[in-house]
């Protein structure tokens, strides 16, 4: 090989590599993760021989040598966007009769679905011969008859005082989340004016009245979220905190130099997803790092 050939192959051999720089790169501009460097091996320098056309393994070399457009990756933009079935409306998914131990008070409830993942409580035929009004709400662990309140619950309303002419309500259950089948139990307190006289302890302010259980009916819901752990990584590395009944993941607590990306593809989804499954995350940094110690929420459920 004389010195112009291997001043021409050196030049090759520099485009060969730039070009493969460039193909490192995915549709929009972006490099891939790094991954571990691949083994180095060493190989003879081939001799150019010819061949049947006339042309050289070098002629070969050199047209491999060109170019070819990457496959495009698939972007976040380009993923379906996450989803759960609504319940249709007014679906009852809970409906029950209560009645205070002695009997000075009356009402049937109801729960029905909004068909935009909302639901009401509806309350109907309630009467109450006590001195003071009533409330009601939705808990998610049990009371007892007497005992004291400084939380009313979920979808908390006054009902009334004293009526024997049956009143009729309904309340939005603000804050039951996608399915409300959590609360299960239906609480009535005191809701007499603190201080006000003449009322008994035993239905003073806050003090528990009425306690029923709530027993749900909610249909399957659809989701194409179906976060499944593929073990902690670089960038990863948290904890898996809790799961569902079903043993998916269900919360993920943030280590140190988290990363949203990493995060999601750790449990098999997009970042849209996990956005979607935690609305007000925040992120900082040009790679997004989370910041560590947050909770991620990983059930559509429970969104």
């Amino acid at each position: 090989m004389n010195r112009t050939v291997a001043t021409g192959a050196a030049c090759l051999v520099t485009v060969v590599a730039l070009s493969g720089c460039s193909l490192l790169r995915g549709s929009d501009g972006a490099l891939p993760a790094p991954s571990d460097p691949p083994t180095a091996t060493r190989t003879a320098e081939a001799t150019p021989t010819a061949t049947p056309d006339g042309g050289s393994d070098a002629d070969l070399l050199e047209a491999s040598a060109t170019p070819v457009a990457p496959t495009p990756v698939p972007t976040e933009a380009a993923l379906p966007d996450p989803v759960l079935t609504a319940i249709p409306a007014g679906t009852v998914l809970s409906e029950g009769d209560v009645a205070s131990p002695k009997g000075s008070i009356h009402f049937h409830y109801r729960v029905v679905a909004d068909g935009d993942d909302t639901f009401t409580a509806q309350y109907s035929g309630v009467t109450s011969t006590l001195p003071v009004p009533i409330d009601v709400g939705f808990f998610e662990r049990s009371r007892q008859v007497g005992d004291g309140l400084t939380y009313h619950g979920v979808g908390d309303v006054v009902l009334g005082g004293p009526t024997s002419a049956p009143l009729a309500t309904s309340v939005p259950l603000d804050g039951s989340g996608v399915d409300p089948s959590g609360l299960v139990t239906l609480v009535v307190s005191s809701a007499a004016q603190p201080g006000q006289a003449d009322v008994p302890v035993e239905i003073a302010t806050d003090k528990v009245l009425a306690v029923a259980p709530v027993r749900w009916s909610v249909p399957a819901r659809q989701t194409n979220v179906h976060p499944v752990d593929g073990g902690a990584r670089a960038n990863a590395a948290g904890q898996l905190t809790a799961a569902t009944a079903s043993g998916a993941p269900r919360s993920y607590t943030v280590a140190r130099n988290d990363l949203i990306g990493d995060v999601a593809a750790r449990f098999g989804i997009s970042v849209k997803a996990l956005v979607w499954l935690n609305e007000g995350v925040q992120v900082f940094g040009d790679d997004q790092y989370l910041y560590e110690g947050t909770s991620l929420n990983l059930d559509p459920l429970a969104r």
